[in-house]
């Protein structure tokens, strides 16, 4: 079948999943038989069995989520989260009305220390999401807060665009190229914050709910604040790996690295790991339920969460299979004088539809951002602007992982998220393209 019919029954597939999804069929179903349907069209039927078979042993994205959602169900079951829940709700509870922009913010301001998305997601995910639950907030909305803070990675020198931009493009440091499009990172987080915040009180979403039996948190008179802070470990264990592990980390820091070895890039998996062994043996709970809890909620996530991830890269595969989204990117490469909108519009669309902000915005780089001053553009500026579109569009993507993690923590459909991201995600879009110009 010649290429351009395989686009456009990609394109025709596409619209169907679309449809599909927001007809509440089962999401793992749809995207399977439309990465399958696309890869048997291409000629290539085993592609999609392969992707399949490949992704279901994700190695990082497998060890993060289990062990963290594992993690969870250790901290339920020695109820060290019901303290922290308790201990902050009194605190919190005057102060509603802005917990859900709050909540975009904070993630935002943890995604610099930890720039993978789908890690964030679940570290900070299992803390807030249950929280603001237990206040009131729709779990949809809950889990959108958290997702919405996933792009505050575009401030951190660990994000491998950064180090792109700066290697390839620019022959400087990372700072530099931060340098460029950090205000524009600051104004988009800020102005998504108050968009899905407003988006909350639009659809009531932001108080009044009533948690139901998934979502009830124990009611304590007297949390105990050391229980209550064994749920924080985690995260202060990671954000501590990465600020003392940072390239332009004082002398103080590389000295402490020295002494404890062991906290040097901690992965997420050995921080959950210490923080459930930590919360069995400050509460003195049977370790026996501890360890069957912990791994139920492993085999509970990989159903729930990594299935759709597993069928996600089916979808992906059979996209691929049909030249989708390499029709995509050699637009983006041939735009010519509208190069500075196809970097903000090509990127930020392929990442809703694949859940990946990566593809194009590094083809794009690659091919188009060298040429910006024909395009009355920086290098810097045209680049930058490509990965921030690319890095929105993932935001507000069903098929991202970090958005398929925080609806596993909500126990609700991604699709739900991303219609409470689109909005905010649409206006910061704009925003960068104002700003990076």
């Amino acid at each position: 079948m010649p290429g351009t019919i395989l686009v456009w029954v990609g394109v025709a597939v596409i619209i169907g999943v679309i449809y599909a999804l927001i007809k509440q069929f089962e999401t793992r179903l749809v995207l399977i038989v439309a990465g399958l349907v696309m890869c048997t069209v291409a000629g290539d039927p085993f592609l999609a069995l392969t992707e399949f078979s490949k992704n279901m042993v994700l190695v990082t994205l497998v060890q993060t989520i289990l062990a963290v959602m594992g993690f969870a169900c250790v901290m339920k079951v020695t109820k060290c989260d019901a303290h922290l829940i308790n201990l902050l709700v009194g605190l919190l509870s005057s102060v509603r009305f802005i917990l859900v922009p709050a909540a975009m913010i904070v993630t935002a301001f943890i995604n610099v220390s930890l720039p993978s998305a789908a890690g964030c997601a679940a570290a900070v995910g299992a803390i807030l999401i249950p929280l603001m639950i237990s206040l009131g907030v729709r779990p949809a909305m809950a889990a959108a807060s958290v997702m919405g803070g996933t792009f505050g990675s575009m401030l951190s020198p660990g994000l491998s665009h950064n180090a792109y931009i700066a290697e390839k493009l620019m022959s400087t440091d990372v700072i530099h190229v931060i340098a460029v499009h950090y205000w524009a990172d600051i104004v988009c987080i800020l102005v998504g914050a108050v968009v899905l915040g407003s988006v909350a009180v639009f659809l009531k979403e932001n108080k009044g709910y009533v948690p139901d039996a998934d979502h009830t948190v124990l009611k304590l008179e007297r949390p105990n604040i050391i229980y209550a802070m064994v749920p924080l470990v985690p995260v202060f264990l990671l954000i501590s790996s990465a600020y003392l592990g940072a390239p332009d980390a004082p002398e103080w820091a590389k000295s402490t690295l020295s002494n404890m070895p062991w906290l040097n890039k901690l992965p997420v998996p050995i921080a959950m790991f210490i923080g459930a062994i930590l919360g069995v043996a400050v509460t003195r709970s049977n370790p026996s339920q501890c360890v069957k809890e912990f791994f139920d909620g492993m085999g509970n996530a990989y159903a729930s969460i990594l299935g759709i991830i597993i069928a996600a890269g089916v979808f992906v595969a059979g996209m691929n299979a049909v030249g989708l989204v390499d029709a995509f990117i050699e637009i983006l490469k041939n735009a010519g004088s509208a190069a500075r909108w196809a970097a903000a519009f090509g990127p930020f669309l392929l990442a809703v539809i694949t859940g990946s902000g990566d593809a194009a915005a590094l083809a794009f780089n690659a091919a188009v951002s060298p040429h910006a001053e024909k395009f009355g553009m920086t290098v810097p500026h045209l680049a930058s602007l490509a990965t921030l579109a690319g890095t929105l569009g993932r935001t507000m993507s069903p098929l991202a992982g970090a958005a398929i993690v925080c609806a596993g923590i909500a126990g609700v459909n991604p699709l739900e998220i991303a219609k409470r991201q689109a909005p905010g995600m649409i206006i910061c879009l704009f925003v960068a393209i104002l700003m990076l110009q």
